[in-house]
């Protein structure tokens, strides 16, 4: 712990399992379901940037595409106690992102990564866009003066954040992402052509037409659903913050070795 150098598919699972990113996670069942309910009865916080309509009122609908894609238990009647993520299916999605990843190092695309969980997140988004800009990617710098009601908008090492108080800030926010890319508009920059990112962040570029990969726990539907629709490429299950951000290093390693990013 950590696997040295890049694991194989079953060490990867083995891993997840092992360090509660995947399998018996720490999120229970009663907070995953309660956030489907939030969703489905129209609480735009969960949301996550994205323009759901009428289209997911349904509870019963949301667990359905959260067990398809998530592992999360299909029986409606399991209300409390421990809940899943299939590790299958988080290495399943890290091949899918590793695809879109691929394709922005071999056209040298704009990529901007961005995170509203940096206390675990940051590592992974950091590593990838060290890995992308090694490949001839531009990793978007963004405009300076950014803000929102929450905070600062910032960057730091290579991933934009949410600075508040002196504090990298933990946010579900889709405002952030908005003012980047009406901070980039405004200065007559491109937008980039991809997003590596989680939360409000992930489903704001993809509600607003930018491609858009990244990760989601088990109680964060709302980026799962933009996946089953088409609004995003790519979306990860896994427990977003696990006691150490290094666990999350195997599953980087495996993530840039698919999309063959990994150091020579």
């Amino acid at each position: 712990m950590p696997i040295p150098g890049t694991p194989s598919r079953a060490e990867l699972v083995e891993h997840l399992v092992k360090t509660r990113i995947a399998g018996d996670v720490a999120t229970p069942r009663e907070n995953n379901l309660s956030h489907y309910r939030e969703l489905a009865n129209g609480n735009r916080h969960y949301w996550l940037g994205l323009e759901l309509g009428d289209r997911w009122t349904d509870e019963q609908d949301v667990l359905a595409v959260m067990a398809e894609r998530v592992g999360v238990n299909d029986d409606p009647g399991h209300r409390y106690g421990q809940d899943t993520i299939d590790p299958d299916l988080t290495v399943d999605a890290l091949e899918r992102m590793a695809a879109r990843l691929r394709k922005a190092a071999d056209g040298g695309q704009r990529v901007l990564f961005a995170t509203g969980h940096p206390g675990g997140l940051l590592q992974v988004h950091n590593e990838t866009a060290r890995a992308l800009r090694a490949a001839g990617c531009e990793i978007v710098v963004i405009p300076d003066g950014l803000q929102t009601e929450e905070g600062y908008v910032m960057q730091f090492a290579d991933v934009a954040v949410l600075e508040h108080g002196a504090t990298l800030w933990h946010t579900h926010s889709p405002e952030p992402m908005r003012a980047i890319l009406r901070g980039l508009e405004g200065a007559g920059r491109p937008l980039p052509d991809l997003v590596v990112a989680d939360h409000g962040w992930a489903g704001c570029a993809g509600q607003l037409g930018v491609d858009s990969v990244g990760y989601a726990d088990s109680n964060d539907p709302a980026l799962f659903l933009g996946e089953s629709e088409g609004t995003l490429q790519a979306v990860v299950p896994l427990d977003d913050h696990v006691v150490s951000p290094r666990h999350y290093d195997p599953m980087s390693a495996y993530l840039l070795a698919q999309a063959g990013l990994e150091d020579d």
